[in-house]
């Protein structure tokens, strides 16, 4: 959902599993292909389906936290990982 108006985008996803492992992941790569694409106007919403994770308080959690995902972000590894995920194979 976008509010042009209010300058806000909220994404809502539904892992593979209830057990996903990799939920964090997805969801963190979305929020950085939004953060790379929207403007910095933009406050971003990214959160797990209601009821559709068994872990979604915590993972919504980590996904809401700026300071979470900035620290994330600084990690060499882990941003080489959500390269991968967002980009296009041939």
């Amino acid at each position: 959902q976008v509010n042009d108006a209010e300058s806000t985008v909220s994404v809502e996803f539904t892992p593979t599993i209830p057990h996903c492992s990799m939920a964090t992941l997805i969801g963190l790569s979305i929020k950085v292909k939004l953060l790379r694409s929207l403007p910095e106007r933009f406050k971003l919403d990214v959160h797990i389906t209601p009821g559709t994770h068994t872990s979604e308080h915590a993972v919504n959690k980590q996904l809401a936290d700026k300071e979470r995902v900035a620290a994330a972000l600084e990690n060499s590894h882990l941003l080489e990982v959500v390269n991968q995920c967002l980009s296009a194979r041939s």
